[in-house]
């Protein structure tokens, strides 16, 4: 597909400076949303199912073959917002320095070459307004920015699924991060004005209309949150859960034989595993909720999923904890809850589309009253999922 410039005037801007900076223009485009979770917390790891939505805020790439590279290896990079330049050669990938951003491009080309796919040596620029570190996937959003543009460089022509794989080894074999898929599947399959449903047992994913009349508030706690080991320690107690239970997955058990087994269980692992049984509940239940419009029930759904976050995963935090109570003070709240891997981050609120603007002023000044800190409370909308651009 050809780009039109009046798609997205910062990805136009993109192009431009890749001219400036290399001398010739990208010959690709690309742009991944980052994501919300509206139900369904470390679920998707665990076989169970997922409410989702890809929001307006992206990670954009510019890119074409380096064709300066030595010998056909030397890949460079530029993040334009963090003016931080990267370069290293295809054939030393092993280097893989901790907490780089630079990791989850070269952990995709590793995937690739795993699979047999050759990428050829490249220049990118990258830039995005996914917030960092906010429980709003900004790493899922490069990753699948920069997928579509590898898928196409080296004529893999992977399927969304495929490229959704690819990401989700990247984070677990080259970031160090035991992550499910639900990001990097937001991210590919968004649309404007949809939720997204996953499962992640068969892969089936459809779009559900957003609840009509509502908005999501999103309120940034400015916790900032490192999940790799936090995260990898709920997975290995959900993991310990369902091998006791002698299942496959938590998908495999119903709130009732979690608790007729509970003795079974060490306390904190009972706990995590209440936590994912009872989200995969809440999903099913938000469906039915949404199909028959019934809006007080699915934000109530919300706030029990922060509940059971709180005190069984304990992947909340205080800060998220209090925007969360004082949402539930202000008019226009139906439900609220931590949103993504947790341990810091971000709130979504369900809200009243004609509160909106208020709430999301009552919201950030009673938190800045009590904590001191900006929570930047913003109004954020449903949107198209990645998209590849010839330039």
């Amino acid at each position: 597909m050809k780009y039109d410039r009046q798609v997205d005037s910062a990805l136009t801007e993109l192009a431009e400076l890749f001219l400036a900076r290399h001398g010739h223009a990208p010959a690709l485009l690309s742009r991944a949303p980052g994501r919300l979770e509206i139900l369904g917390n470390h679920t998707d790891y665990n076989e169970g199912t997922v409410l989702s939505v890809a929001i307006n805020r992206a990670a954009r790439i510019a890119a074409a073959p380096n064709p300066e590279a030595k010998d056909g290896m030397v890949c460079r990079l530029y993040d334009i917002k963090g003016r931080s330049a990267r370069e290293f050669r295809l054939d030393d990938l092993d280097n893989c320095r901790h907490g780089d951003w630079s990791n989850y491009i070269k952990g995709l080309i590793v995937e690739f070459n795993l699979q047999g796919f050759k990428v050829p040596a490249f220049d990118a620029l990258v830039t995005g307004d996914v917030p960092l570190s906010a429980g709003m996937s900004s790493s899922a959003a490069l990753e699948m920015a920069m997928c579509v543009i590898l898928n196409n460089l080296s004529d893999a022509r992977l399927t969304w699924l495929e490229l959704a794989k690819i990401g989700q080894s990247c984070e677990n074999n080259y970031v160090g991060a035991h992550t499910g898929l639900l990001d990097q599947i937001s991210s590919l399959k968004g649309k404007a004005g949809q939720l997204i449903y996953s499962d992640f047992r068969s892969f089936e994913v459809e779009n559900v209309p957003m609840p009509t009349g509502t908005v999501f508030v999103v309120a940034n706690s400015k916790i900032k949150h490192n999940l790799t080991n936090e995260y990898n320690e709920r997975r290995e107690a959900c993991e310990e859960a369902a091998r006791i239970l002698g299942v496959k997955a938590l998908r495999d058990v119903s709130p009732e034989m979690l608790e007729h087994r509970k003795g079974e269980l060490r306390e904190v692992v009972y706990r995590r595993a209440k936590h994912v049984v009872g989200e995969i509940a809440r999903v099913a239940a938000g469906q039915i909720a949404l199909a028959t419009g019934d809006l007080a029930l699915f934000g109530k759904l919300m706030t029990e999923s922060h509940e059971s976050s709180r005190k069984n995963f304990e992947n909340s935090c205080p800060e998220i904890d209090m925007l969360v109570e004082i949402g539930q003070t202000i008019p226009g709240f139906l439900g609220a809850r931590i949103s993504g891997g947790g341990f810091g981050g971000i709130s979504v609120h369900l809200v009243q589309a004609s509160a909106a603007e208020r709430y999301c002023e009552a919201l950030g000044a009673e938190y800045h009253r009590q904590t001191g800190i900006d929570s930047q409370p913003m109004v954020l909308a449903a949107a198209d999922g990645a998209t590849l651009w010839e330039y």
